[in-house]
């Protein structure tokens, strides 16, 4: 009788070990797709925008002659709005936001060298986008800025953000919703910051901003990172011990 009592035990223990590793799942997947939905409307909306300065781009070049310089460039610019439109319908993870942005920013690029060859003008420099708002394009200088309980920073700016931070007014900051209010999006926390890679990653003066440190200091990042493994800890405990509770809960000793 011992003998049987201890096998049912550890097949009840067993069975609560899988029962506990599926809830663990289950709760991480809900916690990633809880992350990814700001983002994917984030990113979205920048595809988006993007779309519509296409659209504006055609109705500016209506009746000129095109060059094979700015036709490629032109078929560069929708090539990357289709494969942004693409990469954000397939989004799994917000990771993968990173490519999305990546492949806006080499089409507002784009858009820009068209507009600078009719115009008969030298190629623009590659720049990162605005700090203050990707959709604002190509920036076009640095300026120092302080945000509110921040330390100085030098960031590129387009020509109008930069030239409303020299006169002490507000940038038009890109903002996003986290919890019950609208923060700058690099206040954004981790699951952000796939989003300013794909814009600011190939450009070595940036990397301060998604690399745990933001404007206001290194911790914050360590923070969530410590909390998201102690939550991912008690997450498959307590699933364990779920599944001991209902696989015990049968037996009468």
């Amino acid at each position: 009788m011992e003998l049987v009592l201890l096998v049912l035990v550890l097949v009840a223990a067993l069975g609560a070990v899988v029962v506990g590793s599926r809830a663990g799942q289950r709760r991480r997947a809900a916690q990633a797709e809880a992350e990814l939905a700001p983002v994917r409307r984030l990113v979205e909306e920048d595809v988006t925008a993007l779309g519509v300065e296409l659209q504006e781009l055609d109705t500016d070049l209506a009746g000129q002659p095109l060059g094979a310089g700015e036709n490629a460039d032109y078929q560069r610019a929708l090539d990357a709005y289709e494969a942004a439109k693409t990469a954000a319908d397939a989004l799994t993870a917000p990771d993968q936001v990173r490519h999305v942005t990546e492949i806006l920013d080499d089409g507002r690029y784009a858009m820009s060298c068209v507009r600078a060859r009719v115009a008969g003008q030298p190629l623009p420099t590659r720049r990162p986008p605005c700090f203050f708002d990707p959709r604002h394009g190509l920036s076009v200088t640095d300026v120092a800025y302080v945000p509110p309980g921040g330390v100085q920073r030098d960031v590129p700016a387009c020509a109008l953000d930069a030239e409303r931070v020299r006169v002490g007014a507000e940038p038009d900051v890109r903002k996003v919703m986290v919890g019950s209010q609208r923060v700058p999006y690099w206040q954004g926390g981790r699951a952000y910051e796939p989003y300013a890679q794909g814009y600011y990653g190939a450009f070595g003066p940036m990397q301060w901003m998604f690399m745990g440190m933001m404007f206001s200091g290194g911790l914050e990042g360590l923070g969530e990172g410590l909390g998201a493994v102690g939550e991912g800890i008690g997450d498959t405990l307590g699933g364990i011990g779920e599944g001991l509770g209902d696989m015990f809960d049968g037996f009468d000793f």
